[in-house]
């Protein structure tokens, strides 16, 4: 019993699982049938163009016409795309074969909008309207108003249409370029360029009295090419249009517009800027864009439920004149001469258009960079004429110094000056002596005479030392041995070393240390360091003071190192023997030792100061050999 009551269950279950399934399909086909009950139908668009889809300026046209449709339409649309072959000719036999043709594509559902670009397609339409979906709206658009047949426009018909003005476009080649002497009218030989021709020649008895007028429709396409590479100076090109040409050639696209701007010597206008884009200069032309706009809106309005033949619109003029930058460059035309409100296309960006905030930078760099090439040059002139003053002061300080150390070399300089005026009284004295006797010695009276005059060159020499000591004049580098200046130093202090019982040891070698220096500075500032020794060592006893000048070469440097055996130097004012205004002297100026490093500083070399291991104190100074010096060694 158990096992029959579980079959039954399982037999309930799957039937319950089967009329779920059941109910699950019913639902889906009831919200499939509300959806598409739901989703309007297309509206169907039939475009009819009146040479073909590659056509300009109606390409164009037909392009922008059904991009408008799909942006500004609230409903999906169906779009079908037509070409009248019969345009290219006057031949209508073909018609009636096409319209059966567009009848049995409309036969089952008819369009619900029928859209005519351009004359041709328009005249097509009106001549076969009572066959051709007569209940269907028509809409006529990229046709000029004296392409229109008015009498045969319906009720359920409407035009958008263009108003050319070739007066205007004639006056604008002259005004952009007034030296034009001749226009030629780029035109074929279809239907359409033959009425537009005849249009054109009505507009141009106001200008024949300025400019000579031709035009091609006689002349094959291909031979018009040949002869455009060489056309007279001052000759503009007006193209219209050229679909067939006398040959019978039929040109589609852009193609022939291309080819005669490669090859031409002459700028080329147009009048409606579906030709606008690389060949045309510009000017006052029919906008696409306007006009596409116009005709979406008033085919939405129609597919909206509003009847075609109550809308009516006037015709559209020229637009604000455009112009190509690239084609004004290479014709010269000048912007001074476009037309007022006129607009520029394709115009290269300048440098500064293109880079203007790297320009900017890179200006903001050099502005900022010549700001401070300017700060350092001024800081720059303010050092340099600091220097300058503080070695003019320095100067005069070292002067003013050499006076202070003349005043202690007195003692010094009149004994090396009483030695030699000495020898030469008592030698003068002499000579008279030998004078007064009977017989005169020749030789010895030599002897003296030459004495005399040693003794005379040596207290010379004293004074024109002293002298140059003295004399204030600017540095003056040149090439000296520093061996003589120590030499001429010590000659200058010997009397001062000899009373204060100072033993001077001077150790110099025989080759010369030659340095770009000036020779009295440089013996100032051994005036001074042999002065201070001889200061140092005035408390000690009369053998122990002694002084040990000595001058060698280090590589490249000759040096002078002065040691004393006095008590030294402090170590706490080892660091400050050579700033202004210190000394350890109870009268002391405290300049001498700086007044010495700037000397020695300006000479491109350096003074130091030290303790002896021992006792006493060392200064030594370091300067560069001179070039010649330092290429002999």
């Amino acid at each position: 019993m158990k096992r029959r009551s579980t079959i039954e269950a399982r037999k309930r279950y799957r039937i319950a699982l089967v009329w779920c399934l059941f109910a699950l399909l019913a639902l889906i086909c009831s919200l499939q049938t509300v959806a598409r009950a739901a989703t309007p139908e297309p509206k169907r668009v039939m475009i009819l163009h009146s040479f073909g889809q590659d056509f300009r300026p109606w390409a164009e046209y037909a392009r922008t016409i059904r991009a408008e449709l799909i942006r500004q339409s609230p409903w999906p649309l169906d779009i079908h795309d037509h070409s009248l072959v019969t345009a290219r000719s006057s031949d209508e036999d073909p018609e009636v074969p096409f319209v059966n043709y567009l009848m049995a594509l409309g036969a089952k559902r008819p369009p619900d909008l029928i859209v005519c670009v351009g004359a041709p397609a328009a005249n097509f339409v009106q001549r076969q309207r009572d066959r051709l979906f007569p209940a269907t709206p028509l809409v006529i658009t990229a046709i000029e108003q004296r392409r229109v047949n008015f009498a045969r426009l319906g009720e359920n018909d409407t035009v958008v249409s263009v108003s050319h003005d070739f007066s205007a476009s004639f006056a604008n080649i002259l005004r952009v370029l007034p030296g034009t002497k001749k226009i030629i009218i780029v035109i074929g030989t279809s239907p359409n360029e033959r009425f537009w021709l005849e249009e054109v020649r009505k507009e141009m008895p106001p200008f024949e009295n300025r400019v000579e007028f031709s035009w091609t429709d006689k002349i094959p396409f291909e031979e018009f090419l040949r002869s455009a590479s060489a056309l007279p100076q001052h000759t503009v090109l007006f193209w219209g249009l050229m679909n067939v040409d006398a040959a019978g050639v039929v040109h589609e696209g852009d193609s022939a517009l291309k080819r005669l701007h490669a090859v031409a010597n002459a700028p080329i206008f147009s009048y409606d800027d579906g030709f606008f884009g690389d060949e045309l200069v510009g000017g006052p032309m029919h906008s696409v864009a306007g006009g596409s706009r116009r005709t979406a809106d008033v085919a939405v309005r129609i597919l909206g439920g509003e009847k075609a033949g109550d809308i009516r619109l006037p015709p559209t003029r020229y637009a604000a004149a455009k112009f190509d930058w690239r084609q004004m460059q290479r014709w010269g035309i000048s912007e001074s001469s476009l037309p007022p409100d006129s607009q520029v296309y394709f115009r290269e960006p300048s440098v500064w258009e293109t880079y203007r905030w790297q320009v900017a930078m890179v200006c903001l760099v050099v502005l900022l960079q010549a700001v401070l090439i300017s700060v350092l040059l001024y800081e720059r002139r303010r050092r340099r004429f600091a220097e300058v003053e503080a070695r003019r002061r320095m100067s005069e300080l070292a002067h003013v110094n050499r006076y202070s150390m003349a005043g202690e070399l007195t003692a010094s300089i009149a004994h090396e000056l009483n030695q030699p005026l000495g020898s030469i009284l008592v030698n003068t004295e002499t000579a008279a002596l030998m004078l007064e006797r009977t017989s005169l010695d020749k030789e010895e009276l030599k002897e003296i005479l030459s004495d005399i005059r040693r003794d005379d060159q040596r207290a010379g020499e004293v004074i024109k030392r002293l002298r140059s000591l003295l004399m204030r004049g600017p540095f003056e580098a040149k090439e000296i041995d520093v061996n003589e200046v120590v030499a001429e130093a010590l000659d200058l202090v010997s009397g001062l070393t000899h009373a204060r019982d100072v033993t001077v040891e001077s150790i110099l070698p025989a080759e010369p240390l030659r340095v770009l220096g000036d020779r009295i500075q440089l013996q100032q500032v051994l005036l001074n360091l042999i002065i201070n020794a001889a200061d140092a060592m005035e408390h000690l006893d009369k053998l122990r003071r002694r002084m040990v000048v000595r001058t060698a070469q280090d590589r490249s440097f000759a040096e002078i190192e002065i040691v004393d055996n006095g008590p030294g130097i402090l170590a706490a004012n080892l660091s400050e023997v050579f700033e202004p205004l210190f000394t350890t002297k109870p009268n002391g100026m405290g300049m001498g030792l700086s007044i010495a490093r700037t000397i020695v500083e300006a000479h491109d070399g350096q003074i130091s100061a030290e303790n002896r291991a021992g006792q006493g104190a060392a200064f030594r100074i370091r300067l560069p050999l001179a070039p010649s010096a330092g290429a002999a060694a």
